[in-house]
């Protein structure tokens, strides 16, 4: 299912919101400002019986570089 995060420019609250198409209406749940911005979401995988976010990594693991805005 496509969550997104989104923050709020007017009242400065971030959610998460399922949208299903393009053409969905989105409003902050606090104020019903459409005044939005969409977040980058830190994704998570499960390796065993554990979860883990991947935005807890110190570097990527395509290199060693601590950024992983040096990769690419």
């Amino acid at each position: 299912m496509p969550i997104f995060e989104f923050h709020c420019l007017d009242c400065g609250k971030d959610f998460e919101t399922l949208v299903l198409t393009k053409s969905d209406q989105i409003d902050c749940p606090k104020c019903h400002s459409t005044h939005l911005e969409r977040l980058m979401s830190s994704c998570a995988f499960k390796s065993g019986s554990k979860f883990t976010s991947t935005a807890s990594s110190t570097s990527c693991t395509s290199c060693s570089s601590k950024s992983c805005s040096t990769c690419h």
